[in-house]
């Protein structure tokens, strides 16, 4: 009896750890695959903006429709994009009812998936009618000054061409967390590439217009062509489309409502947190917002692609190893995420502050696309760049919250820095200006990161001291490896030579010296994360 009880032991720890093996090599792999096509998509994304800058500038006009597009974009990239409650929910629950990925979806998954989309619609078609209806007084709440009436009256034409895609954000969202699911990476990871594409094209083929209204056309039209691409893939998987209206009595539905009405909230109170710095930088300088705009982007073009490739297949093994209680499977997991997140981004801010002007100018000084416009930009980006660090702690362990099914902790302390958001803005605006604006956004995302950071423990102890003793070796490298790329960028500044020549040399020189410094650094200081993925580098080779 004790005999067969220690093979079955050993039986299943085996079986344990050969599914954490196979575990890991597919998020590293599914990882490696997001990041090249989040690399190309933010490409395409940077070749987007270059050519929005280049024929708006720093405007008016420019401003109009960044304003008006925070409101669509709540659908399309908050609520329905990577990370975003309606990705979330759908794969929080649907990643426990689907027995078999390697089949198609069982019926009571796909009459479930039909009341999701039904249900999402519906509420988006009448959202989308009130924005077109009452887009002027929602522009004028939003925009401050009678001054600014103009501009006012250009946002509202703006979003109300726009309005249409609240009701595609929603079921983007639905889409790609089936796909997901199913580990299916590539094509929902491709289609946020066809806004860039409409955009792309129609500005090239008309050559910009003096309303920006072809812009907001081209934005709507690529989110429509976003869903279109991820369609017939979830068809594919045995989702049909058949209006469900089995709203009521429905646990399943339920489930999903009771972890995405407060992700929604969560997300909806980070826009107010937006609607508060527009409403500060109507204050300010004409092109304010959008110098705030093309600084989040560049921002977002390293730490999208960190954040994309890592926590997109993790999410799923969070859920996974919830539903199996498997609760040391899951510290492990998070630490290792977390750490290489943390390992990543530490160059990615010595960047930033080294030779982010001049990457800023190189892509998008010209046209109308002035010198003082890519100060503005700068400015606002070296002090976004200080929250790189909280920002991929806070949105991996908003992750585990949802696998543990509670969007509501998130929400609460999302909602708890409204006012913290609004304070510091009026402390720091009117001393910094722009820089203010990204300044007060880094300090709310710390608070929002340890908050939660304390607030996991009601669900579970991680283990903190091991991240936080490798993150303190990283800080110690990083910090020498600033010191040298700083002294290094300042001697660059004294070659006389072309001026874009120049730049490309100092990014390059800067990036190859950053990299060799730091990750010497880490090895020499025995980094588990670095040394882990040294070594699976080496068995890769093999």
């Amino acid at each position: 009896m004790t005999r067969d009880t220690n093979i079955n032991s050993g039986e299943k720890i085996l079986k344990n750890t050969n599914e954490n093996v196979n575990n890991t090599t597919t998020i590293l792999k599914a990882a490696w695959i997001i990041a090249v096509v989040t690399v190309f998509s933010k490409a395409l994304g940077f070749v987007r903006d270059v050519i929005i800058a280049n024929y708006y500038g720093a405007s008016t006009v420019s401003d109009a429709y960044f304003y008006a597009y925070q409101i669509p974009a709540l659908a399309v990239i908050l609520l329905g994009g990577v990370g975003g409650p309606f990705h979330s929910a759908t794969v929080a629950v649907f990643s426990k009812i689907i027995p078999d990925f390697n089949v198609k979806a069982p019926e009571h998954a796909k009459k479930l998936f039909n009341t999701f989309v039904t249900a999402s619609f519906i509420f988006f078609l009448v959202l989308a009618i009130l924005f077109f209806v009452f887009a002027n007084q929602i522009m004028s709440v939003i925009i401050s000054g009678e001054s600014n009436a103009h501009l006012i009256s250009l946002a509202a034409k703006h979003l109300q061409i726009m309005s249409p895609t609240l009701v595609i954000g929603g079921l983007v969202g639905i889409m790609y967390g089936i796909l997901v699911t199913y580990s299916e990476f590539l094509i929902p990871n491709i289609s946020p590439m066809m806004v860039s594409f409409v955009i792309i094209g129609t500005l090239m083929i008309s050559g910009g217009d003096k309303t920006g209204y072809l812009l907001a056309g081209a934005t709507m039209i690529g989110a429509c062509c976003q869903l279109l691409l991820q369609l017939p893939k979830v068809i594919k998987l045995g989702f049909n489309f058949k209006p469900n209206f089995n709203i009521f009595n429905n646990p399943d539905f339920k489930t999903i409502l009771e972890l995405l009405f407060p992700a929604v909230l969560s997300s909806t109170v980070g826009q107010i947190h937006i609607y508060v710095d527009m409403f500060f930088a109507s204050l300010l300088e004409e092109g304010a917002w959008t110098a705030i705009g093309f600084a989040n982007r560049i921002f977002q073009f390293p730490v999208g692609i960190l954040v994309t490739a890592f926590l997109v297949p993790l999410f799923p093994v969070f859920s996974k190893l919830v539903g199996q209680k498997d609760w040391e499977g899951i510290k492990n997991y998070f630490n290792k995420g977390v750490g290489v997140l943390f390992l990543a981004a530490i160059p990615v801010i010595i960047g930033i502050i080294c030779v982010g002007q001049d990457a800023v100018a190189l892509v998008f000084q010209r046209g109308a696309f002035d010198a003082n416009a890519t100060f503005m930009v700068t400015e606002a980006l070296w002090f976004l760049s200080f929250s790189i660090i909280p920002y991929v702690f806070r949105d991996s362990i908003t992750r585990l919250f949802y696998s543990f099914n509670d969007s509501k902790t998130p929400f609460i302390i999302a909602f708890s820095s409204i006012v913290l958001k609004a304070l510091l803005n009026m402390l720091l605006v009117k001393r910094l200006g722009i820089a203010g604006i990204t300044l007060s956004t880094s300090l709310v995302t710390l608070f929002n990161a340890c908050m939660l950071g304390i607030l996991i423990s009601r669900h579970l102890k991680l283990d903190y001291k091991n991240l936080f003793k490798n993150f303190f070796k990283m800080i110690i490298a990083g910090g020498i490896t600033f010191c040298a790329c700083f002294f290094l960028a300042k001697l660059m500044n004294n070659i006389s030579i072309n001026i874009q020549l120049l730049e490309i040399i100092k990014i390059c020189t800067i990036a190859v010296v950053c990299i060799i410094i730091y990750v010497g650094l880490n090895l020499l200081f025995k980094n588990e994360y670095v040394i882990e993925l040294k070594n699976r580098l080496v068995r890769n080779k093999k």
